[in-house]
């Protein structure tokens, strides 16, 4: 058993046991497994294997060998299974995988750390308890006070969690643990501008929309940085055009953020449902006229990238942070799946490097970070990410402005968006009216629409996040003087009441399905204009 504690000496600890059927594999050159020239012997064995994680920024697969009889015979089974893979030259590493001993979530670990030492301590003592613990120092973070991001010796493998519990120990040191990476979910699952105004589809009247012409008679959102942190935005789309501000690929750590793999499709399609400009035949977003700042992330959950995202965003002038991703979701279609009971905690890293976009982004007014609630049908009480006070977290709403079917709820959902949805019989749940939201989408090699560069099924609470990011994005045009906190609080009153029959709102106008109610963006741009400055 490891144990890594998130939130200092007194906070939350993370069990992590030794899985005994499952194989980390990793690639040389960060290769899809499946391009790798291997031996007969090895593609034999990998038959016998599936697949059920994939880390492909780092060329990473878990696979989990076929069941035998006996747990001795199962790690027999799983070492065979390293060993072939060891001989191949183009294998780099295959050894064996950690889960959390609570979720069975497969977590990688790394032998680097964050480090954090107590705001009094003086650096030169922190250099040698850092130095005491034979690590060396990758980078100083700049997010948190007396903060390090390090590394330790290669070839430290599993003694990393004993190196993080010494230095926790130390009467200096607030925060420690090592870099420790989940598989990061998005949160999609899915004339159709019907999230904008009143429309017909078909012979059906659509009337679940947010309200957008009343806002754009004010703003259309010039002047506004949104941020998309995803996996990969094609900053070449029409839809986009001049307004493209420091690009990012915080996992390359480069300044190209266009897709780079096959499945790099959500972050195009979440940044027109924020910022499309609208052309003829195309896709609006919320706010048309804003400019993007596009952040490729394709690291793990808790990665140092992860932290360094929302640096780049705060640092570089961003006023708004959309997030459409997070911690692995239950199938929504079944209750009894045990993933719907998975914690995921927020690592200190990116808790902190949150904190530093929310308190110094936008000259100390604060960027606003909006995340998707999640796509579960699941409380998310246990997502680290969207239960963050500092975030406002959205979940979804459909064409009858009723909940989406999988839409994740819960104290922590502060607000809903129009998306996409199903029809699903064994809730009693109709088909929605539309097949989602019409947006855009990689208009070179992929993307989701074979046809064009735009998708007309986009949805999830993947849809809604950078729904509301637009709307924010307006209230900032009008009223660039307004705090996070000031943003917040007026999406909270800037809202409809749907569903108000079973919403379930309780006296303070809050329902676990939606939040405050769906936004309302003229209400909402109206409000920060009467803002007082």
């Amino acid at each position: 058993m490891y144990k890594v504690k998130y939130g200092g000496k007194k906070g939350k600890t993370m069990k992590l046991e030794e899985s005994p059927d499952l194989v980390v594999i990793r690639t040389h050159g960060n290769k899809k497994l499946e391009d790798v020239d291997m031996s007969r012997a090895s593609h034999d064995i990998m038959q016998q294997t599936t697949e059920v994680a994939a880390f492909p920024e780092a060329g990473i697969t878990v696979h989990r060998v076929e069941a035998v009889d006996g747990l001795e015979a199962t790690r027999d089974k799983r070492d065979e299974t390293r060993a072939v893979l060891k001989q191949e030259e183009n294998i780099r590493f295959a050894g064996r995988a950690l889960q959390d001993a609570d979720s069975g979530e497969v977590v990688l670990y790394t032998e680097n750390f964050f480090v954090k030492f107590k705001d009094a301590v003086d650096e030169k003592t922190c250099l040698e308890t850092i130095k005491r613990h034979k690590l060396k120092i990758i980078s100083k973070l700049v997010f948190a006070k007396n903060s390090w991001f390090t590394k330790a010796e290669e070839g430290t493998g599993l003694e990393v969690f004993n190196i993080a519990e010494h230095l926790l120990k130390e009467p200096d040191v607030e925060f420690c643990h090592p870099e420790l990476v989940q598989e990061r979910r998005f949160k999609g699952i899915h004339p159709m501008q019907w999230h904008l105004t009143k429309t017909k589809i078909g012979a059906q009247t659509v009337d679940a929309h947010v309200n957008i012409e009343k806002a754009w008679a004010h703003t259309k959102g010039k002047g506004i940085i949104i941020a998309v942190i995803d996996d990969g935005i094609d900053i070449d789309h029409p839809e986009f055009a001049g307004r493209v501000v420091f690009p990012f690929d915080t996992t390359l750590n480069i300044d190209d953020p266009r897709p780079k793999l096959q499945d790099d499709n959500h972050g195009t399609a979440c940044a027109g449902v924020a910022l499309a400009a609208g052309l003829p035949d195309g896709a609006s977003g919320v706010a048309p006229e804003a400019q993007l700042m596009p952040i490729r992330l394709r690291s793990g959950l808790g990665s140092m990238a992860e932290a360094n995202a929302f640096v780049w965003a705060a640092d570089k002038g961003a006023h708004v942070i959309s997030c459409s991703w997070g911690p692995t979701d239950g199938q929504w279609w079944n209750p009894m799946d045990p993933v719907h009971q998975r914690q995921t905690a927020l690592p200190d890293s990116t808790r902190l490097a949150i904190d530093y976009a929310v308190k110094k982004g936008r000259k100390g007014k604060g960027c606003v970070v909006l995340f998707a609630a999640g796509n579960g049908n699941e409380d998310t009480a246990n997502d680290g990410y969207a239960t963050n006070k500092r975030v406002i977290a959205v979940a979804a709403s459909n064409d009858r402005s009723r909940r989406s079917v999988y839409s994740d709820f819960g104290k922590a959902v502060w607000v809903t968006f129009p998306s996409g949805d199903y029809g699903w019989q064994a809730f009693q749940h109709p088909a929605p009216i539309s097949k989602g939201l019409r947006t855009t989408d990689r208009s070179h090699d992929g993307g989701y629409s074979a046809v064009d560069s735009y998708v007309d099924s986009f949805g999830g609470t993947s849809g809604a996040c950078p729904g509301v990011a637009g709307v924010v994005a307006l209230m900032l045009s009008v009223n660039p003087n307004l705090t996070a906190l000031q943003v917040k609080n007026l999406l909270k009153v800037s809202v409809q009441k749907i569903d108000k029959d079973k919403g379930m709102y309780d006296t303070k106008g809050h329902s676990v399905w939606y939040g405050y109610g769906r936004v309302d963006a003229g209400v909402a741009v109206e409000g920060a204009r009467g803002k007082k400055k």
